[in-house]
């Protein structure tokens, strides 16, 4: 199974906000938070992690090399900048083609016990994808998420529905036919991730809701303290 990490953002708020190294590398716990994906990839039995970043941060772009060489896998980066995290989707899925694999964003923050069980549950499962989510809300937008009674996902949401019990938490397994949905989108000229996922489900692929207590975006300062916490089982 491969795992990819969507890294192309500015992370213009946090430099806004006084954060001087770029989000990629702000420290969680005295790690930066790419090396910490990889890290815990790496735990789940990646076969290879295919990292995008943008090509404006010098200091990104040095420390993505390094880590290149010390990694507990194989990485390959890709180095672009890109108008959206759909689009630096679409530049990490020539690698994603032929096996099972999970997606996420630099700056998502979650429990490695359940990330774990998460893995081993897609990994046993037929479903062609199945999306971390929960029911902790700290998003400024975020993307509500209607289930059945078996949490099969029946559709994406900008708005809160009476089926809707969690929102998106940003981490998605997929197999490979979901890059084909994910072509059919860039033809269309669709930009955004929540509408990819949208489209998964007017294709009829088959997706499951996993449930974690909590996920994390870092967005802004104060969010890596909350990040902190959380991580240290004091939030």
């Amino acid at each position: 199974m491969k795992f990819a990490i969507i890294s192309a953002g500015e992370g213009s708020r946090l430099s806004q906000e006084g954060v001087a190294l770029p989000k990629p590398l702000v420290q969680l716990n005295g790690m930066a938070m790419i090396d910490r994906l990889v890290h815990i990839f790496a735990q789940n039995g990646a076969e290879q992690v295919v990292i995008i970043i943008n090509n404006e941060v010098a200091l990104t772009k040095e420390h993505v090399a390094a880590l290149k060489e010390t990694a507990e896998v194989p990485l390959e980066v890709i180095v672009k900048t890109t108008p959206s995290s759909m689009h630096s989707f679409y530049e990490l899925s020539r690698f994603l083609k032929d096996d099972k694999f999970c997606l996420t964003t630099v700056d998502t923050i979650f429990r490695e016990d359940e990330f774990a069980a998460f893995i081993e549950a897609f990994k046993a499962s037929g479903k062609d994808g199945m999306m971390a989510v929960t029911d902790y809300i700290d998003d400024e937008k975020p993307l509500y998420i209607s289930t059945d009674e078996k949490l099969n996902i029946t559709g994406f949401h900008d708005a809160a529905t009476p089926d809707c019990r969690y929102i998106s938490g940003g981490i998605y397994c997929l197999t490979p036919k979901a890059i084909d949905t994910l072509e059919k989108c860039m033809e269309k000229g669709m930009s955004r991730m929540r509408n990819f996922q949208r489209q998964l489900v007017a294709d009829g692929l088959q997706l499951e809701a996993y449930p974690f207590s909590k996920i994390l975006d870092v967005d802004h300062a104060s969010d890596i303290v909350k990040a902190e916490a959380f991580l240290n089982h004091k939030e």
